[in-house]
């Protein structure tokens, strides 16, 4: 109430103002922000305009215009920008099935924002990196555990990734009902970009247009219609053998014509300029002509030089000014509703503290603990005993940095796994054994067994880190290639340790760090226990002690498929969907889709649909109280070539050992949204469907009943 308060308030004094000066009407802030666009609009130059179309727009000191710069980033947490709170990475953060806490996450992150946009705008105008405009969530289909930037996104479905980028948007936009918007969120990147990273400036996507709809397009019409993302980025690949920031098709006739969206589009920082440059696309001859593509199809602002041509571009006739006006008004609109252009913020109560400080670790150690997924426990070793004899070992026991993932902040305080036993063990044996990469002939098994002797349980944190998967890296080494990977195994130099450990007959627990899926098949026999802790973020450590120790159970769910080899997947560059994710893969994964074990048990009842809802009693069988995350898949049996099941809600509830509680999951006509051959669009699709109900995607986790779908 008090901000509302503040925004009626301003509005008064805008009217006060108003009346008390002569002011230009760009400068009324009585009149709405569209009739403040047009007005300042008509004063500009073409130059001018141009200047005010780049992600760093340049002030127009001439009419009081401050300068602007559209790109910031918060994959997870405030990034590029000192210190911020550092929550898990994404991946991560979609294997804990959690809405709510999703938007806890982001609603402190653009606290946290506003905070440090503030200190910006305190020392000058606002540079990179410190203004309200983020370019997140990646809502990129995972489709391939080979992408390198799979890390950023929310896994592998269409309706995970969805709802949880509306909690991303939702959380970091703020309410819709204080008059100034908090900041912006971006969906990105738009559309069919999943690798491979090395030729992302040349690629042509071709997939189907039921592959297109049910799979790639879901999450950005989710974020668009049900969150009011305020920001949509073009992808660099070619659609359809169109630039995705030149497609009529995926502008015109989807995001802006059936999704009915208003708001801006931003180009990937260098995609328009592939349009032009040699060795790219190559889609036409020069800068002038790929600024006038780009601003015809509505892409608003670029990241990148093409549209510096644009004055070129009207003076010879390739670019009607109209389109430039269209574009800067959008642009306009929304720094007048961010209160950017007036200086107004209804954030300036935060306290500066709040970055990185108490409650906001608390928050990136609870999301910590849910992204947990323990994918093996052979004999019940877990959870380790006060008294148990361990030592610690591997290249990812104490790395900050491997922690961080990518598009970080920089935390003052970070907890590695060694740091956190040590507190619990202050004698600990810890070894840093091996690197992440290399071969055999680098290391010295003797020595490390040596220093083992008498050590019965071996906690090895491997696994890979953001310098071997990620963003268009320069790298080229067995296993990887440009931020993309080429197998799916831990590095060799790390399985030829495990197995010596093995055959010196320790028992190995398996820390697991990665942004993606990896092939753990021979871990699966050298290692007890497995957990998969992805990249943890700041209170990392603390959180897979806390989860091996028994403090928390470990309740996180896989939300990519784990496979066994590369030799279970189709080509990295085919885009098709036949046999890729949970969906539609034929075979025998090593872990599936939304699998992960606790350290109690549950037992799930056979679900009943009644009044809306698919309602499952959920028993807790064990000695511990947990979190169990309840699934719910649909099948059309009917359709042969749509997907083996597809997930359609989810819950994550508490159970108290020995106790019962019923779960219930709305269930609407978009829940059986299907694909519809007549009309190759998604619709409510009457008909027979199997209503699927468990605690993985496997179909031994689920119990299922038929259901008569009639509209």
């Amino acid at each position: 109430m008090k901000r509302i308060a503040t925004v009626l308030a301003l509005s008064a004094m805008a009217f006060t103002w108003a009346n008390a000066q002569e002011l230009l009407p760009y400068q009324d802030r009585s009149l709405t922000p569209e009739q403040r666009a047009d007005d300042l609009i008509s004063r500009l130059t073409i130059e001018e305009k141009t200047s005010l179309l780049m992600n760093s727009s340049q002030p127009v000191p001439r009419l009081g215009i401050k300068g602007y710069n559209w790109w910031n980033e918060a994959l997870h947490g405030v990034a590029r920008n000192g210190s911020a709170t550092t929550f898990p990475q994404p991946i991560g953060m979609a294997a804990s099935f959690d809405y709510d806490l999703l938007y806890e996450v982001f609603t402190a992150v653009s606290d946290e924002g506003r905070v440090k946009n503030r200190q910006a705008v305190a020392n000058g105008d606002p540079h990179i990196y410190q203004g309200l405009t983020y370019w997140t969530p990646n809502i990129n289909i995972f489709r391939d555990p080979r992408w390198g930037r799979g890390m950023e996104t929310y896994g592998e479905d269409p309706y995970l990734t969805g709802r949880l980028g509306i909690a991303v948007v939702k959380g970091l936009q703020g309410p819709d009902s204080l008059g100034i918007r908090k900041a912006h969120a971006c969906a990105k990147h738009y559309a069919v970009h999943s690798g491979p990273e090395s030729e992302r400036h040349s690629f042509d996507a071709q997939v189907s247009e039921r592959d297109l709809r049910e799979t790639y397009l879901p999450a950005f019409r989710d974020l668009v219609v049900k969150a009011g993302v305020e920001e949509v980025m073009t992808a660099y690949n070619r659609f359809r053998g169109e630039p995705c920031g030149a497609s009529p098709y995926l502008i015109d006739t989807l995001l802006r014509g059936e999704w009915g969206y208003k708001g801006i589009i931003t180009s990937d920082c260098g995609a328009i300029d592939d349009f032009w440059v040699p060795g790219r696309h190559e889609w036409v001859p020069d800068r002038a002509t790929a600024a006038a593509f780009a601003v015809r199809s509505g892409v608003d602002t670029e990241c990148g030089g093409t549209y510096r041509s644009i004055p070129e571009a009207v003076s010879r006739g390739l670019l009607d000014e109209k389109f430039v006006d269209r574009n800067l008004r959008r642009l306009l609109i929304d720094r007048y509703r961010l209160g950017e252009m007036d200086g107004i913020s209804l954030w300036d109560d935060l306290s500066d503290d709040i970055v990185e400080g108490p409650d906001h670790k608390a928050l990136a150690l609870k999301m910590a603990y849910e992204t947990m997924v323990l994918l093996q426990n052979r004999g019940g070793i877990l959870p380790l005993k006060a008294g148990d004899n361990i030592a610690l070992i591997g290249p990812n026991a104490d790395d900050e940095e491997m922690m961080w993932g990518n598009y970080n902040p920089i935390p003052k305080e970070i907890i590695t796994l060694k740091e956190a036993l040590e507190e619990r063990v202050p004698s600990l044996l810890y070894l840093h054994g091996c690197g992440r990469v290399g071969t055999s002939d680098t290391l010295d098994v003797p020595s490390i067994l040596k220093s083992l002797e008498g050590k019965d349980i071996v906690i090895f944190a491997g696994g890979l880190s953001g310098a071997l998967e990620g963003e268009e890296l320069r790298l080229s080494i067995p296993g990887f290639s440009g931020g993309d990977r080429t197998s799916l195994e831990l590095p060799e130099i790390q399985r030829t340790l495990l197995n010596a450990l093995k055959e010196a007959g320790k028992k190995i627990i398996l820390v697991n760090f990665s942004g993606s899926a990896v092939g753990l098949v021979p871990e699966t026999s050298s290692c007890e226990a497995i957990l998969q802790a992805w990249y943890p973020g700041q209170m990392g450590g603390k959180a897979i002690a806390d989860v091996l120790y028994g403090e928390v159970s470990p309740s996180g769910k896989l939300p990519v498929t784990f496979y066994k080899n590369v030799d279970q997947l189709p080509d990295f560059r085919d885009y098709s969907m036949k046999d890729r994710t949970y969906r539609y893969f034929t075979g025998e994964p090593l872990y599936p889709f939304g699998y992960g074990l606790s350290y109690t048990s549950f037992k799930t009842g056979r679900p009943k649909i009644r009044g809306g809802k698919v309602i499952v009693k959920v028993r807790n069988t064990g000695k511990m109280d947990a979190d169990e995350v309840i699934q719910l898949y649909i099948r059309r049996p009917s359709d042969a070539e749509g997907p083996l099941k597809t997930l359609r809600g989810f819950a994550r509830v508490t159970v108290p050992a020995g106790k019962s509680v019923k779960v219930s999951i709305p269930i609407d006509e978009e829940t059986f949204t299907w694909w519809d051959p007549s009309i190759e669009k998604m619709v409510p699709l009457k008909g027979r469907f199997e209503v699927l109900v468990g605690t993985s995607s496997a179909r031994k986790d689920l119990r299922g009943r038929k259901y008569n779908f009639k509209g």
